[in-house]
């Protein structure tokens, strides 16, 4: 093995066993019915385990109901994590109104659907570059009622 391997190896070691920042969802929730869409807060936690701040690049989100995607993208400008703590992200869901019309014939009468959201959540940490922190959840939501859409 050369130097340059060798020092490789040792860059590869040092960077598994950094401290790197960890993530979950905390909830996903019904939010408001627009013009164009139905939306769903998800907040997701992030704790940072360094001493200064780490900008987010990107929260890439996808949204899936009955084995399909039914709403995808991207939250712009999402600020950074703070220093040493625990930060709160709310990443809004978008789902668009035709969608939600196509869910409304494929269930019951309790209005709820089962879901599955997965977040990307990418920051740029020190030396290492870009780190996406892959995030998935589970779970039944409700579909707004006929009030929601004029509440």
């Amino acid at each position: 093995m050369d130097l340059l391997d060798k020092a490789k190896n040792f860059i590869a070691e040092k960077v598994a066993d950094m401290p790197k920042p960890e993530a979950n969802i905390t909830d996903v929730d019904f939010k408001d019915v627009t013009r164009q869409s139905v939306e769903y807060l998800a907040k997701v936690n992030v704790s940072n385990p360094y001493s200064t701040s780490i900008p987010i690049c990107e929260i890439k989100y996808s949204f899936k109901s009955a084995n399909r995607e039914i709403a995808s993208g991207t939250v712009p400008d999402p600020g950074s994590l703070k220093a040493s703590d625990t930060t709160l992200l709310n990443v809004l869901v978008k789902v668009p109104h035709n969608i939600i019309v196509s869910l409304v014939k494929d269930i019951g009468a309790d209005w709820d659907i089962d879901y599955q959201l997965d977040i990307g959540l990418v920051i740029d940490l020190p030396i290492i570059g870009n780190f996406t922190i892959p995030l998935c959840q589970k779970g039944e939501i409700k579909l707004p009622s006929i009030s929601d859409f004029f509440a």
